[in-house]
């Protein structure tokens, strides 16, 4: 038979491991609702149950002449080289940003051939250096 003494610390671990869960289920929850994975053209295209509207990530390659320039606007087309998808930019673009090279487009997808983008993330190599490091290495060199 249990004594009032072990009870009560065997009710307190309880009510500690209880409290500690809740915890644990309400960060997770959390962080998955944070996410954002970025989708390739052809997983857009693949999906059925996407949801227009929603903050999601585009990523791929940016297709070769494809970049169109207007006063306010920017439009270009990413690729995964099975499907392509347009994204539409206001602002100023990466230094880093050019045909065919990795981008990342965060904003709402208005249908699964055209990308509203807030953001743009270009993406570089492992073996990218800064232009004004490769000329100090340069200039050492010499």
């Amino acid at each position: 038979m249990l004594t009032k003494k072990v009870k009560s610390r065997i009710l307190f671990l309880f009510f500690i491991f209880l409290i500690s869960l809740t915890v644990i289920v309400f960060i997770l929850k959390s962080l998955n609702q944070n996410i954002l994975y970025f989708s390739t053209p052809t997983e857009i295209n693949q999906k059925e149950d996407i949801i227009l509207g929603d903050a999601m990530r585009v990523g791929g390659m940016v297709k070769k002449n494809s970049i169109k320039v207007n006063k306010k606007n920017i439009q270009f087309i990413v690729t995964d080289f099975k499907n392509e998808i347009l994204i539409s930019y206001t602002g100023t673009v990466p230094n880093l940003f050019a045909e065919e090279k990795g981008v990342v487009a965060e904003g709402k997808l208005k249908d699964k051939k055209l990308f509203i983008a807030d953001r743009i993330l270009a993406k570089h190599d492992e073996e990218y250096m800064p232009p004004e490091i490769k000329q100090i290495i340069k200039n050492n060199a010499k």
